[in-house]
């Protein structure tokens, strides 16, 4: 192979897919970045974040690497989508509980149980490790895990309190945010850290995880219940 033909090559390697009539310009298809971004959740579960190489992204996806490029600029961007579009998933349907109008012990049992399945799951769980094991590096990896923004679980579960005490339904709570997130620890009282740190090898049973969940609710009502 001559210098020109090589160069020639190096271009075609790094140019994205050709876009044909009609189709969304480079970069704004969604169907391919949800393509990526389940091949990119693939390679991060079986090798870990550090193993992992845009090269292998690239094989599982089935793009080629100028169309990976296109849509994110490294693996540590790719994360953070993941990150992000689980999030908004797992919170959209929280949402959904909270706005059914139920009975605050079956809205809060059923917020509970749709947390803690979400939590204790084998995919949350392995990316909170990876999430861990890089936090010294990319502290702001460990930040979407934790922040809890206008449309995160903890924000939303802290209005929906605050709506049940303006309607007569709970007593006072002084600090709606930090009680919604004592309801969650406690629904995942002695199940969580015993998963992420390898105690517990495989997600607890629904029945497991009910006894947490009535507990919970048991708990927060006899303290804030009218």
């Amino acid at each position: 192979m001559n210098e020109v033909d090589g160069k020639a090559d190096a271009v075609t390697m790094t140019q994205p897919e050709p876009q044909g009539a009609g189709r969304p310009a480079a970069g704004e298809d969604p169907i391919k970045r949800e393509q990526i971004l389940d091949g990119a959740l693939c390679v991060f579960m079986q090798m870990g974040f550090d193993a992992a190489s845009m090269n292998d992204i690239t094989r599982e996806a089935g793009v080629s690497k100028g169309t990976l490029y296109v849509y994110f600029k490294n693996k540590e961007d790719l994360f953070v989508a993941i990150i992000e579009r689980q999030k908004l998933r797992i919170f959209g349907r929280l949402q959904e509980i909270l706005e059914k109008n139920l009975p605050v012990v079956e809205t809060l049992h059923d917020f509970g149980m749709l947390f803690s399945t979400h939590m204790l799951s084998d995919r949350t769980v392995r990316g909170a490790r990876m999430v861990i094991a890089v936090i010294d590096r990319m502290p702001q990896l460990a930040n979407l895990f934790m922040v809890a923004g206008p449309n995160s679980g903890p924000a939303m579960l802290a209005n929906y309190l605050q709506r049940q005490v303006d309607n007569g339904q709970l007593k006072e709570i002084e600090d709606p945010m930090m009680v919604g997130r004592q309801f969650g620890d406690l629904c995942l009282a002695g199940l969580f850290r015993p998963r992420l740190f390898g105690e517990l090898t495989e997600p607890p049973t629904a029945e497991r995880i009910e006894r947490n969940v009535a507990s919970a609710v048991r708990l927060f009502l006899n303290t804030y219940g009218v």
